[in-house]
C-alpha cells in the first residue's frame, strides 16, 4: 500500500512540474507573441521622394540614402513610426501627397507660392542654391547671359523642379524654345555633355556631384537663387504635418539636423 501511495505522489509532482514548465512556456510564448504584435502595429510614415538628386536622396547599392532620408529617419525615430521611402518621378510627388498615397513628400524641394496652393509645408531643414552647369569654356559666363533677352541658348531642367519653374518665369515666352524639361536631372546633366543644350540650372548639390563625374563641365561662379527646403504634406494633414514639425525643431535644437548635412556636404 505504501508503495502504491508512493508512486501515485511521485506522478502527482511530475504532472505538477509538467504543468508549471507549461504555464512557463506560454508565458514566454505570450511575451514574444505581444512583442512581436507591438512591432507589426508600429505606424508607418511613408516618404515619396525622387532619388536621383544626391547629396539628399540618392541610391546605394539597392538603398536610398541620403540627406533627406536621415533626417526623415530621425523624424520617424523621434514619432515612434517606422519609415518607408518610395522613390517616384519628381512631378508625381505633389499629387501623391495630395492624395494620400504617401505621408510626406521630402526630395530637396523647395518652398514656393505654387506649391503652397497645393500642399503645406514643415519648417525649413536646410537652405539651397540652384546653380548653373556649362561646358568648360562655354560662351555661358554668368547668369544675365542665359537671360538676356537676344540669347539663344538652350537651357536644360528637371521637370517640375524649381529651377524649371524659376528659369520658365524668367524667359516669359521664349521659354517654349529655350527651356528643355527632363524627368531627371541626370538626364538634363546628360544632355548637355552630348550638347543638346547650352546649360543646366540645377541645386548646387547635385551639380557638383555631377560636374564631378563627367568630364568637361563645371559649375559658374555666379548661383541663381538660394532657396529653403522644406518637407510637403497633404493640406487636410495638419496633425502630422504639427508633429513632424515639432520633431523636426529638436532635431535642429540639438545638432542632429546639422551634423547629418555636415556628414554629406563639407563647406567649403
Amino acid at each position: 500500500m505504501k508503495k502504491f501511495l508512493a508512486i501515485v505522489l511521485v506522478g502527482a509532482m511530475i504532472a505538477s512540474v509538467a504543468m508549471l514548465a507549461g504555464c512557463g512556456n506560454n508565458s514566454n510564448n505570450k511575451s514574444a507573441s505581444d512583442t512581436k504584435a507591438t512591432e507589426s502595429a508600429k505606424a508607418t510614415l511613408t516618404m515619396a521622394t525622387n532619388a536621383y538628386f544626391a547629396p539628399y536622396e540618392y541610391y546605394e547599392g539597392e538603398n536610398i540614402v541620403g540627406i533627406d532620408v536621415e533626417i526623415a529617419k530621425a523624424i520617424a525615430d523621434k514619432l515612434g513610426m517606422e519609415l518607408k521611402v518610395v522613390d517616384i518621378e519628381f512631378d508625381s510627388i505633389i499629387t501623391g501627397v495630395q492624395t494620400g498615397k504617401y505621408d510626406m513628400g521630402m526630395a530637396g524641394m523647395t518652398v514656393t507660392d505654387e506649391r503652397k496652393e497645393s500642399v503645406d509645408f514643415s519648417d525649413s531643414y536646410a537652405t539651397g542654391i540652384q546653380s548653373v552647369i556649362v561646358k568648360e569654356g562655354s560662351e555661358i559666363t554668368k547668369v544675365d547671359d542665359i537671360l538676356a533677352k537676344d540669347a539663344t541658348y538652350k537651357i536644360g531642367v528637371q521637370l517640375s523642379t524649381t529651377g524649371d519653374i524659376y528659369v520658365t518665369d524668367d524667359l516669359g515666352d521664349a521659354a517654349a524654345e529655350r527651356v528643355v524639361e527632363y524627368q531627371t536631372g541626370n538626364d538634363a546633366v546628360s544632355a548637355l555633355a552630348s550638347g543638346k543644350v547650352d546649360a543646366v540650372v540645377i541645386d548646387n548639390e547635385p551639380a557638383k556631384s555631377y560636374v564631378a563625374a563627367t568630364s568637361g563641365l563645371k559649375i559658374l561662379d555666379t548661383e541663381y537663387v538660394s532657396e529653403d527646403y522644406a518637407i510637403c504634406f497633404a493640406k487636410n494633414n495638419t496633425e502630422l504635418k504639427d508633429k513632424v514639425n515639432a520633431a523636426l525643431k529638436d532635431l535642429i535644437a540639438d545638432g542632429t539636423v546639422k551634423t547629418i548635412i555636415d556628414k554629406y556636404i563639407t563647406a567649403n
